[in-house]
C-alpha cells in the first residue's frame, strides 16, 4: 500500500512538473544568444601611440575599419561599455566587453573590470577604472570627457509585456577582496569600503514625457541579482521578477532596488534627460520600458575591483 502511494505521489509530482514546464514560455531577447558581434577596428591618435584597437558591439556579424561614431546596427537593442572617446582632440578607446566562447553554446559576452590608461606627454595623463557592462539601450559616441558616459547612455528600450522571470547562462570570476577602489582620472585613487560584486539589474518602468521633454516613471517590476563568489558555468539560471511596491518584500534592498533618479534616456526631441522615478506602480500595471543591465562591478561609475569578470549568454524572458 505504501509503495503504491509513493508511486502515485511521484506520478503527481512529475505531472505537476511537466505542467509547470509547459506553462512557461521562454523567449530569447533579440541578439540574446550573444552569437553575433560587430568587430570595430579603431586607430587611436598618434600622440598616444597610434595603435589600432579592436572593440566589440553586440549586433550583426561584420567588421568595421574606421573611426566613425557607432550606432546600434541590425536592430540590436544592446549597448555596451565599449566606446570610442575623443578628449582634447585625442581619439581613445575603452574595451571592457569581449566576445568569448561558451563551450557547447557558441559565443557569449565577457565583461571585465580594469584600469584604462591614457598618456600623452604634456597634454593628458589619466587612469580610469572601467567596469564591463552590456545593457538594453545605446550609447552616443564619441565620449568627450569622463563625465559624459552616463549622460550619453540611452537607458532602456520600449517594452509592454509582463514577464514572470529573467533567464540566462552565466559564469563569474571575482577576486573577493574586502574593499574596492575609485579612480575617476582626475584625482588620486581612493578606497571604497565593501566587496565588489558582479550584478544583474532589471527594471520595468511606466514612463511619461511632459511637454518640456522631462521624463518621469513609475516602477512596475524589479529584479536585482548580485554575485560575490566565483562559479563555473551555470546554465538556465532563472530569477523571478517582483511587481509593484516591493519595499516590504524580504528580498528588498533599498540600495539596489529603490527608486532611482540618476539614469539618462533620450526624449522625443532627441535630448538626453534624467529618468526620474516618482513612485511604485500597481502590481498589475503594464510597463512601457524595459531596463536590463549586466555589469562586472556594482558600485557605479569608476568604482570596482580590477579582475572582476562576468560572462553572460542566452538571455531571455520567461512568460
Amino acid at each position: 500500500m505504501i509503495k503504491g502511494i509513493r508511486i502515485a505521489l511521484c506520478g503527481l509530482l512529475l505531472a505537476a512538473t511537466s505542467s509547470d514546464a509547459l506553462a512557461q514560455k521562454f523567449e530569447l531577447l533579440e541578439y540574446g544568444k550573444m552569437d553575433n558581434w560587430v568587430v570595430r577596428n579603431i586607430k587611436e591618435s598618434a600622440v598616444i601611440g597610434g595603435k589600432k584597437k579592436t572593440i566589440y558591439a553586440i549586433g550583426p556579424n561584420m567588421t568595421i575599419n574606421n573611426n566613425n561614431p557607432y550606432k546600434n546596427l541590425g536592430g540590436s537593442p544592446w549597448g555596451t561599455s565599449n566606446v570610442m572617446a575623443k578628449v582634447m582632440g585625442i581619439t581613445k578607446t575603452n574595451n571592457s566587453v569581449y566576445r568569448d566562447v561558451h563551450p557547447g553554446h557558441g559565443y557569449c559576452a565577457k565583461m571585465m573590470t580594469h584600469i584604462e590608461t591614457c598618456k600623452a606627454l604634456g597634454m593628458i595623463n589619466i587612469k580610469v577604472l572601467a567596469a564591463g557592462s552590456i545593457y538594453l539601450g545605446d550609447m552616443k559616441e564619441p565620449i568627450t570627457g569622463t563625465k559624459d558616459g552616463p549622460k550619453n547612455m540611452n537607458w532602456g528600450i520600449r517594452f509592454n509585456k509582463r514577464p514572470k522571470a529573467l533567464r540566462y547562462d552565466y559564469k563569474v570570476s571575482v577576486p573577493g577582496t574586502r574593499n574596492r577602489i575609485k579612480e575617476t582620472g582626475f584625482s588620486s585613487p581612493s578606497t571604497v569600503p565593501g566587496q565588489d560584486y558582479c550584478i544583474t539589474v532589471l527594471y520595468l518602468q511606466k514612463r511619461h514625457e511632459d511637454k518640456k521633454g522631462n521624463i518621469t516613471a513609475k516602477r512596475v517590476g524589479t529584479l536585482v541579482v548580485k554575485y560575490g563568489k566565483s562559479t563555473g558555468w551555470v546554465n538556465g539560471a532563472t530569477y523571478n521578477i517582483m511587481y509593484g511596491d516591493i519595499r516590504h518584500n524580504p528580498h528588498y534592498n533599498a540600495a539596489t532596488m529603490g527608486l532611482r533618479s540618476c539614469d539618462y534616456a533620450r526624449n522625443s526631441k532627441g535630448k538626453s534627460v534624467i529618468v526620474r522615478e516618482t513612485g511604485w506602480a500597481d502590481a498589475d500595471e503594464t510597463p512601457t520600458h524595459l531596463v536590463l543591465q549586466f555589469s562586472s562591478s556594482h558600485g557605479g561609475a569608476y568604482i570596482g575591483t580590477p579582475g572582476n569578470t562576468f560572462w553572460v549568454d542566452n538571455v531571455g524572458l520567461v512568460y
